[in-house]
């Protein structure tokens, strides 16, 4: 490791009369791709959970608690998250970000060829299950540093006037990976026909390790950020980054986490239960519900770079303020429009969903990344974002089933959405967003 560290340092004064502003376009669009393949790998397997993977791996259960099963293995990669983001983060703080973001690549792409390749409950019985919940577990602890190295890449390449807009490009790949996940899903279900759940669902998980190619001969073509070698050529570096952040900013990780965590919750619901509730409450096509997305999440790339911008121009803060009070008052009307199970009212109330979305999803990075310093910025960013995760994310559709099924009306649900957001506006007066000396 010490030997890295000083090559990383010897690097530095190679790159000293390095074109910033190119630098910044090569950061920018290899977060975009990498984040983008990352995402796309990690949301494919959401949108199999809701109509796939219940008949697959569970298929000797009562309905309802097939698809509890099948999203308890979906919670299973946002409990990992917290782990991996440690792990990530140790690697990113001590030697580097490229280090960190070439390994959750390799990580994320190998797991998900193997869910594309992994037999069903017919074929191996009760190790399918098991095995799936494993890999979707190591997918997990993938996304724990894909996250905060593709933002820090991004943002650390950035300068005082854009830091912004950079932070959220990484954030563009949550929605294209989704456009990108939800596009070749409904391709093959098109194609296949009545084959997509003995062969056509396979495909779309075979195909990331092409993607995954691809990322990374980009990124390592990267160049460390100017901050960490900063922090580097100071010496800064503790020996667990991790303890450090627990240690001496526990309140940029507590107020980080709550004033995030609806994101997360609005996310979870608008992105994926919302098909298993049209399909399995409404009764309605899934189609409906996988092109609705994938038109929320077309426009929500544009929506995230325009919040990105703004974010320069306002404050992050206000910004994340801003979308949660919005997502309060759209709530309950999502849910009105989804009952009516007119399409184009359903197109509708997803497509506004995800502008809302996108408003806070933009300025989070900044809001959480700018909260640490840049020697424990990666491990800070990761452990306060994973966690977000996991009490957001992760368990929304669980607590989406649950809600439904214990009061058979998706207003449950639209309660559940606005206690997350004042809980965030709440927990947002305690964040303080700043840049550090390292910037």
């Amino acid at each position: 490791m010490n030997k890295i560290r000083e090559n990383t340092v010897h690097n530095t004064a190679n790159d000293t009369q390095i074109d910033r502003s190119k630098q910044q376009k090569i950061a920018g669009i290899s977060s975009v791709l990498g984040s983008t393949i990352e995402w796309y790998d990690f949301f494919l397997y959401g949108t199999m959970a809701a109509i796939i993977f219940p008949q697959l791996f569970f298929p000797e259960q009562d309905p309802y608690v097939a698809t509890l099963l099948t999203f308890s293995t979906y919670a299973v990669g946002y409990v990992a998250r917290p782990i991996g983001g440690i792990l990530f983060g140790h690697l990113g703080d001590k030697i580097g970000r490229k280090v960190s973001l070439v390994a959750t690549l390799i990580l994320m792409g190998v797991m998900t060829l193997l869910v594309g390749l992994l037999p069903g409950y017919n074929q191996i019985g009760l190790w399918a299950p098991i095995i799936v919940t494993v890999l979707r577990f190591l997918q997990g602890i993938a996304i724990g540093g894909e996250w905060p190295g593709s933002v820090l890449i991004s943002m650390e390449w950035g300068t005082k006037k854009n830091r912004g807009f950079m932070a959220a490009l990484p954030q563009i790949g949550v929605p294209l990976g989704l456009i990108l996940g939800t596009a070749v899903t409904s391709l093959f279900i098109t194609v296949s026909g009545d084959s997509f759940q003995t062969w056509g669902w396979r495909v779309p998980f075979i195909l990331s390790i092409f993607l995954v190619i691809i990322g990374l001969v980009i990124r390592f073509n990267l160049l460390e950020t100017p901050s960490f070698k900063k922090a580097l050529e100071e010496k800064e570096l503790p020996k667990l980054p991790f303890v450090s952040v627990f240690k001496h900013y526990p309140k940029q990780v507590i107020s980080g986490v709550f004033s995030n965590v609806s994101s997360d919750i609005a996310f979870g619901v608008f992105a994926f239960y919302t098909t298993t509730y049209g399909i399995k409450f409404l009764g309605l096509d899934k189609s409906i519900f996988v092109n609705a997305t994938l038109v929320g999440a077309v426009i929500a790339v544009f929506a995230i770079s325009l919040f990105g911008y703004l974010s320069d121009k306002i404050s992050p803060k206000k910004i994340l303020g801003f979308g949660n009070i919005l997502l309060i008052l759209w709530a309950l009307p999502y849910f009105y429009l989804l009952n009516t199970k007119s399409t184009g009212l359903i197109f509708l109330a997803i497509i506004i969903a995800f502008i809302i979305h996108s408003i806070m999803w933009a300025p989070l990075a900044p809001v959480i990344a700018a909260s640490f310093p840049a020697h424990l910025r990666f491990s800070g960013s990761a452990i306060t974002f994973m966690f977000r995760g996991l009490i957001g994310g992760g368990v929304a559709p669980l607590i989406s089933t649950y809600l439904l099924n214990k009061f058979d009306t998706g207003y449950a649900i639209s309660g559940y959405i606005i206690i997350a957001a004042v809980i965030a506006l709440i927990a947002l007066k305690f964040v303080d967003v700043k840049y550090h000396k390292e910037d």
